[in-house]
């Protein structure tokens, strides 16, 4: 009986690449399809800033 995770490795790998694109490179460079995504910390990381966002919510 096949298992679900063999069914997902079974056909193509699709890669999300958060960040860095040179991960992303090295991938497509191996003929993986990766979707890329512009991300960055919230409140540009500073630890205080992000506490009070969270306040907000």
């Amino acid at each position: 009986m096949e298992t679900l995770v063999s069914k997902l490795l079974s056909g193509p790998v699709i890669a999300i690449n958060l960040g860095l694109k040179s991960f992303g490179a090295s991938l497509e460079q191996q003929g993986v399809e990766v979707v890329q995504v512009e991300w960055a910390p919230p409140a540009g990381g500073d630890r205080e800033m992000m506490d009070l966002l969270d306040d907000l919510l």
